[in-house]
């Protein structure tokens, strides 16, 4: 894939992305173009086209990080003072009232197993041993059961991932998911 293609596809995410962790119009543009260079420097090194989105994010999540860092040594800026935080409770706020809907769609008992260990924050242990299972078969369950959840938000939405396989970015594809409302 050429970067004017991932570029086409993605600068209008990228920009909104930038636009929602800087707060000067004119950085945020030359942070676009950061982003641009650094891509088009290392797209030799993607490793596979389904990772081109996560990949992406990536180098911006770094290049914001480094434009605050240097920011913050000319300046003498405390952490605290920053207006740019690692995670976007944007995102996590607007996906938040998804997860119980999503897990609603669920087979009853996964759904009841997702509702208590990661919304109730019933410890994983505890739960197996009201249930009478063992902790490992309770660990397998728990992982089958956040997978299908994944699948489902997939089905909704475009996800893209940081290293981490934390969500730093969504879109709802067209196909008239209705979980969230």
């Amino acid at each position: 894939m050429s970067i004017e293609i991932i570029w086409q596809e993605y600068r209008i995410s990228l920009k909104r992305f930038l636009q929602s962790r800087v707060s000067n119009p004119a950085d945020v543009d030359e942070l676009l173009q950061d982003i641009l260079l650094k891509s088009y420097r290392s797209l030799a090194t993607l490793d596979s086209q389904d990772s081109i989105k996560s990949w992406v994010f990536q180098i911006a999540h770094n290049v914001i990080v480094d434009f605050y860092r240097k920011k913050g040594k000319a300046n003498n800026i405390k952490a605290d003072d920053l207006w740019y935080e690692e995670e976007s409770p944007d995102i996590k706020q607007d996906l938040i009232g998804c997860i119980a809907p999503f897990i609603n769609g669920l087979p009853a008992d996964m759904a009841e197993l997702l509702t208590e260990i990661d919304l109730n924050n019933v410890k994983q242990k505890d739960y197996a041993a009201s249930k009478g299972i063992s902790y490992s078969t309770l660990k397998s369950r728990v992982q089958k059961g956040r997978a299908q959840l994944r699948s489902l938000f997939e089905d909704c939405c475009h996800l893209s991932l940081d290293k981490d396989g934390n969500i730093i970015d969504y879109q709802q594809k067209e196909n008239n998911c209705n979980r969230c409302g």
